[in-house]
């Protein structure tokens, strides 16, 4: 399968929630992998979508290991993909959809390969990110996955904090993360999962992307494992000193049957 007819079979799968099978793609390295990615996000933005950021995967060492990887990988997010703190996400078009909580930055200046990338950072957030692959039973290869903007669905973003602002954590390497459904503990970890510590996120996203621009969202990776979302959940995600981030999943018939 060609770089132009896997990109577009994944763009139909999203579309029409409809999979595809993983492992018969025939995508070999992730060189071709990326420009598969590129491909697809392409005509995405030819209908109206616009870049906000990027997304970083395998940030968990104990998951590289487990992929058998060794390096991270990374993913576009536009803004069609974003949802309001607090607001609905409707499940309805996505195959079998997973939510996890992650870390978010925001650029306030470019941020450069090589320069500190603190220096760049406007602020800090407690995020979520809906993840759904395009592939039959979340089941692919590394190249496969790239292929599909590394499974990203969408990404909610909680209350934005200085980096070092009054009475916020003077440290993020090492912050507790509860993930609740419907008010019910789910997973439960550490921002350490992420790289060891989140800003190690950031001169990663350089690394892989060139450099970035302000207004740039940039999530650093999954905190915890990611867990099914069931359509009507509510989702929370606290992170300590950071606070919390939360929306409701809903499809169309029952959001609805809310506003009935």
């Amino acid at each position: 399968m060609t770089i132009t007819a896997l990109a577009e079979s994944l763009d139909r799968a999203a579309l029409n929630a409809r999979p595809l099978p993983g492992g018969v793609t025939g995508l070999e390295d992730t060189t071709e992998a990326y420009a598969v990615q590129d491909a697809l996000i392409v005509r995405r933005l030819a209908r109206g979508e616009r870049l906000t950021g990027v997304k970083l995967g395998f940030t968990s060492l104990a998951k590289m290991r487990q992929m058998g990887v060794a390096d991270l990988i990374h993913g576009r997010l536009t803004d069609r993909m974003e949802i309001p703190d607090g607001g609905q996400y409707d499940l309805s078009g996505l195959i079998h959809p997973r939510v996890e909580p992650e870390v978010a930055f925001l650029l306030g200046d470019t941020l450069r390969p090589g320069a500190d990338p603190t220096a760049a950072v406007a602020a800090v957030a407690p995020a979520l990110e809906v993840i759904d692959s395009r592939y039959d039973g979340f089941r692919f290869s590394l190249p496969e996955v790239i292929a599909d903007n590394t499974s990203a669905a969408a990404y909610v973003v909680g209350p934005w904090s200085a980096l070092r602002s009054p009475g916020g954590p003077s440290d993020l390497g090492n912050l507790g993360v509860l993930l609740e459904l419907d008010g019910r503990p789910a997973e439960t970890g550490s921002t350490a999962a992420i790289l060891g510590h989140p800003l190690r996120a950031l001169a990663a996203a350089v690394r892989l992307c060139g450099p970035l621009e302000p207004g740039t969202v940039i999530l650093a990776g999954a905190a915890t494992a990611a867990v099914p979302l069931p359509p009507g959940t509510h989702v929370r995600a606290t992170v300590t000193g950071l606070g919390a981030v939360q929306f409701t999943a809903t499809t169309a018939r029952t959001a609805t049957e809310e506003g009935a």
